[in-house]
């Protein structure tokens, strides 16, 4: 046991210990002579009893005073999981439902959607390590990644809230790229894109996505909410309409992805049941072992150190009303 103190100036008072063993606290009374007495070796175990408990419930409060505990450490594990950034898109037709509207009585918008569905997936597995981070006009970094899980419920169950315009998915995805390049443990690594549509990116945003993603392997999932009558992402251009990012930005967004070099699968959803089982298909797939530190907090012993030396005075409080009531009855006894 890795034992240590908070305040280790109060074990200067240990030897205070010692002075019941030493020194005889019990009320005498004098006798003519005991040559004729024989040895009373239950009177002498109690005597003994007694000292050893005074002794102990002294040593007991020195070690409170000292703050005892059980120092904190780390014990490596090997689980299986991974690594994730959750990418949310929290542009403002997030907040709409996959119908392209407002949702009335029991409906869910596509943010409530995920949100429910993505917690179940956090709580689900143990040994991940999570970040989150968002983008609507900009990006910006909710929580990065970490192993404190009612931290990432927390972050997650705030996607819901009004959304803003616009959608740049790819300095979103910049950022998770370096989420990860600032968490260095060896693990398997995700980027899930939750998004309900695309946006044209910037060429020099390509370059730097390509870079990134060539640096170290990390798996990319884009789990697209699609609303009712809007493209999907493997539709064909209809005759005549230009095959443009600006004009399909989904559709040339996977494109762009698939260009990446980097595991890549895209899941259309276009109800919260389908969104239901695009999750949990990214959590079958990703199940590499994973090795993960558990952090054991520290432990505070003073409480029993406590509760020791309180046991041991009260039973010397009894034994000294006991030790009074004889002196009584012997002092009524006489007269």
């Amino acid at each position: 046991m890795n034992l240590t103190f908070a305040h280790p100036l109060f074990l200067l008072a240990l030897p205070l210990a010692l002075v019941p063993l030493v020194w005889l606290s019990q009320r005498t009374h004098d006798y003519a002579s005991l040559d004729f007495m024989d040895p009373d070796w239950l009177s002498t175990a109690v005597d003994w009893g007694l000292r050893a408990l005074l002794s102990l419930s002294l040593l007991g409060l020195v070690l409170g005073l000292a703050g005892l505990h059980v120092r904190g450490t780390s014990i490596e594990r090997v689980g299986t999981g991974a690594h994730i950034v959750l990418l949310i898109d929290r542009s403002s037709s997030m907040d709409q439902t996959f119908a392209g509207r407002q949702p009335t009585g029991d409906e869910m918008s596509k943010s409530t959607a995920a949100r429910v569905l993505l917690e179940d997936f956090i709580q689900k597995r143990a040994h991940d390590r999570f970040g989150v981070a968002a983008f609507s006009t900009a990006p910006f970094l909710v929580l990065p990644i970490t192993d404190h899980k009612e931290a990432v419920l927390a972050a997650i169950r705030a996607i819901d809230r009004p959304g803003l315009a616009f959608t740049d998915v790819g300095r979103g995805l910049a950022l998770s790229l370096a989420t990860h390049e600032a968490d260095p443990a060896a693990a398997s690594r995700a980027i899930v894109l939750v998004s309900d549509g695309a946006a044209v990116i910037d060429r020099k945003v390509q370059e730097l996505l390509r870079q990134g993603f060539s640096k170290r392997r990390i798996n990319l999932y884009w789990l697209y909410l699609r609303t009712e009558g809007s493209r999907g992402i493997y539709e064909e251009p209809r005759q005549g309409e230009e095959d443009t990012p600006q004009a399909l930005p989904e559709r040339h967004l996977h494109k762009f992805f698939l260009t990446l070099g980097a595991p890549y699968r895209a899941f259309e959803a276009d109800n919260p049941q389908s969104v239901a089982d695009a999750i949990a298909e990214i959590d079958k797939l990703e199940r590499e072992p994973i090795r993960y530190v558990e952090r054991v907090p520290q432990t505070d012993l003073a409480h029993w150190t406590y509760a020791i030396a309180a046991v041991c005075l009260a039973i010397l409080l009894l034994a000294k009303l006991c030790e009074v009531g004889i002196a009584r009855t012997w002092k009524g006894a006489n007269v």
